[in-house]
Parts: structure tokens; sequence; C-alpha cells
């Protein structure tokens, strides 16, 4: 099954309006839509507005395959459980979020090879012909390593890591490093 969301923040209809047209095409029925509050409603594929965070989870884990939009929390989430995920930026010059930072996301993502990406319906439809070649993420962990947290804590209580020198060094305010000595 494929599983598509736009998050719980606003809707997405392009590329919900993408897929469902994708699935009209191709006889897909395999689909399951989370869409939002939105007027859109789907004719081809199965959906509903919004899920809980058990239904959410429970789908998310059932599906073969997501398709979202570029938020983090459900890149994280595809990444945890190791599943293929093909996402679509949101643009802001469409008027689909406030700015452009999902196409950011998207790009830097799809550099670490971690996201297939779709950025117009075309893209989308031609990307869905080809979704069962989509690689399976390695799943990553859901929490931070101890190596990291302990350099978290380290930093924050000793000051600052200086690779090329292999130590930590005293951390003093910008201001106070630049200031000429009295």
């Amino acid at each position: 099954m494929i599983f598509v969301t736009v998050g719980a923040q606003m809707p997405f209809n392009r590329m919900v309006t993408a897929v469902d047209e994708w699935a009209k095409c191709r006889g897909k029925r395999d689909i399951f839509a989370q869409i939002g509050e939105t007027g859109f409603q789907p004719k081809h594929i199965q959906w509903t507005r919004f899920l809980n965070p058990h239904q959410f989870r429970k789908i998310f884990t059932e599906a073969s395959v997501i398709v979202a939009h570029a938020g983090m929390g459900s890149i994280i989430t595809a990444l945890e459980l190791g599943k293929p995920i093909l996402v679509m930026p949101r643009q802001g010059r469409l008027g689909e979020t406030r700015n452009d930072h999902q196409m950011a996301t998207a790009k830097q993502f799809l550099k670490l090879g971690c996201v297939s990406v779709a950025f117009d319906a075309d893209d989308m439809a031609k990307k869905l012909d080809h979704i069962d070649r989509l690689r399976h993420a390695r799943p990553i962990n859901s929490y931070a390593s101890p190596e990291l947290l302990l350099a978290l804590k380290q930093f924050i209580s000793q000051g600052e890591f200086e690779p090329s020198q292999g130590r930590w060094i005293d951390w003093e305010p910008q201001a106070e490093r630049n200031s000429p000595a009295a």
C-alpha cells in the first residue's frame, strides 16, 4: 500500500491531485491518503482528512511506500522505519507554505540519498510509475547516539570542541574574545 500524507498543518492539494490522477490513469487502488482540511476530495484513492497519532503510525508502518510533503516529521518517520519515501516539496511562490524551506529540505535529503523527490505533477507521475524501484532507507535510530549526547553535554558544560586540535577549548562570548585588553 502507498500511504500519502500532507502532514498535520495544512492541505497540499497539488500533491494529492497528482497522486489521485496517477491512480486514475494506472488503475491503482492500494493508496490511502491523509489530506488535511480542504474542500478537495480525491476520487480515485481512499482518503481521510486527519489521523490521530496512533492511526498515523499504524498506517505508516503498514505501508510499503510513503508519498509526502517534504516535512521533517514525515521524512524522519520514514527514515526511522526504513520506508522508501517520495517527497514533493511545498512551494512558497504557489502559496503552499510561507517560504521555500521544504524545497531546501528536499534537495538536501536528495543529495544525501535518503529520499526521492518529485518537484511537480509530471515528475510525480514519472516517479510513481517506478515506485517499486525506490530504495528502502536503512533505518535510523529514534534517539541520538550516546556519543552525540556526551559531546553535546561536554560542549554545554565545558566549551567548544576544536576538531583540528582534537580537544575542547574554553568558550568565551564573541565580544569578549575580540575586545582589546584593558
